[in-house]
């Protein structure tokens, strides 16, 4: 019979490649499903997460290693010869173990035509470690593109996320190196209804409101996250919330209005903050389905009000609130080491959608907010074509603004997703 474990890890990246899935809401289900637990769920988590984070670097060795290449390998044969690259080369499984769970993952989820050459390539990566096959397969590249198949990011990728760190080499190789490294689970006590206290962990790098969980933390099993007193959020996202409730304000300060709402974190905390001085916050989201998580993150608080509208239409009238966010749609390339599949999904193409959205957006929200009000831009994307860039765009055309200050958070910096924020002051 085969593995459970590895069947389940086999099925996730098919549900991830056929279906676009994302692994982290699919993931967890299908191990309660088939009643994995403990170290096997820990070890089926670790063994799709690191297979999807490191898929590009495998693919470049299976490329070399299969005669005719790897678009000569079927989808599903290819998915379990990752699996297997992944436990063979960055796993502390024997390599016979990673062969055979695996050849016998193809026989028996895939078929028996395919399981001689599963057999027979697998045998030949585990001859090697994984410096060896790197020397193979990076040994006529160089720069942009020995990186990019050394840290498994897409060429496309590594060209911008480089531009955005101003052609920096070092950190360039800082930042792809940490998008390989799973963050930690980060919490956040909403202010009026727990503190960081109350929470377990270690205090955060960066916001006052933030706790680390120590290695295995279970935030589903934390009291204040399942009533809604405290959520799990990362540092990068609560910066965004704080720097805009932060932002010095003349006058009333008593409508607040989140945008983009969904999934909700942000208007959370932005609401808790509110709340704390009287103010109410308008959270929009244009999905019902994501206005619905919305709902359900701010349960606890009675200063919201739910709406669901596409941002650039809303019925608002102009001038009437004092804080806006514009937490954009983006490409998600600041999120990376928490969502492994979205480097393999996105493409450079989004930009051409994504950047006249954000620009429509942030036009509206700046329409939106009173003279002497404040919009915070925020996306978690340092892209500079949907950063400053969209900023600049937007700003340039109107004389009505100012751009107050810009800030980017780095994973191999702060320790935090690559959150953008730019404040911008209506006159």
């Amino acid at each position: 019979m085969t593995d459970p474990v590895r069947s389940v890890a086999f099925h996730a990246l098919r549900a991830v490649g056929e279906k676009d899935a994302y692994v982290n809401l699919i993931l967890p289900g299908m191990l309660d499903e088939h009643h994995i637990e403990g170290r096997d769920a820990a070890f089926a988590t670790e063994l799709v997460h690191g297979t999807l984070r490191r898929q590009g670097t495998y693919d470049a060795i299976i490329d070399h290693v299969a005669s005719k290449g790897i678009g000569s390998i079927d989808a599903p044969v290819l998915d379990a010869l990752r699996l297997g690259a992944h436990q063979l080369l960055n796993m502390r499984v024997p390599a016979h173990a990673a062969v055979s769970t695996t050849v016998d993952v193809v026989r028996r989820e895939i078929g028996h035509k395919p399981v001689h050459f599963a057999n027979a390539l697998l045998r030949k990566i585990g001859q090697k470690d994984l410096d060896g096959w790197l020397a193979i397969v990076t040994k006529d590249l160089e720069g942009d593109e020995d990186r990019a198949v050394r840290t498994s990011h897409p060429l496309w990728i590594v060209r911008a996320l480089h531009e955005a760190l101003g052609g920096h080499a070092t950190q360039i190789d800082k930042l792809l190196a940490a998008d390989n490294v799973p963050p930690r689970v980060t919490l956040v006590a909403r202010p009026g209804l727990s503190t960081p206290e109350q929470l377990p962990g270690t205090p955060g790098l960066l916001s006052p409101y933030a706790r680390i969980l120590d290695e295995g933390g279970d935030p589903g099993a934390i009291a204040e996250v399942r009533d809604g007193r405290a959520g799990v959020q990362d540092e990068g996202s609560q910066l965004v919330a704080i720097a805009l409730a932060e932002a010095p304000l003349e006058g009333p300060d008593e409508r607040w209005l989140d945008l983009c709402a969904g999934p909700g974190g942000k208007a959370a905390l932005l609401a808790a903050l509110a709340g704390s001085r009287g103010a109410t916050l308008v959270a929009n989201e244009m999905q019902e389905h994501r206005a619905e998580l919305v709902r359900h993150g701010v349960r606890r608080l009675d200063n919201v009000e739910v709406t669901v509208f596409d941002g650039r239409e809303g019925p608002w009238e102009a001038g009437t609130f004092d804080r806006v966010l514009v937490d954009a749609p983006c490409t998600g390339l600041g999120a990376l080491r928490r969502r492994p599949e979205s480097r393999w999904r996105r493409k450079p193409s989004d930009l051409d959608g994504l950047v006249p959205l954000q620009e429509a957006l942030l036009t509206r929200a700046l329409d939106l907010v009173r003279p002497g009000g404040v919009v915070a831009y925020a996306t978690c994307s340092p892209h500079v074509r949907e950063t400053r860039g969209v900023v600049d765009a937007v700003t340039v055309a109107r004389d009505d603004v100012e751009i107050e200050s810009t800030h980017q958070w780095w994973p191999h910096i702060d320790g935090t997703d690559a959150m953008f924020c730019a404040l911008i002051r209506r006159r």
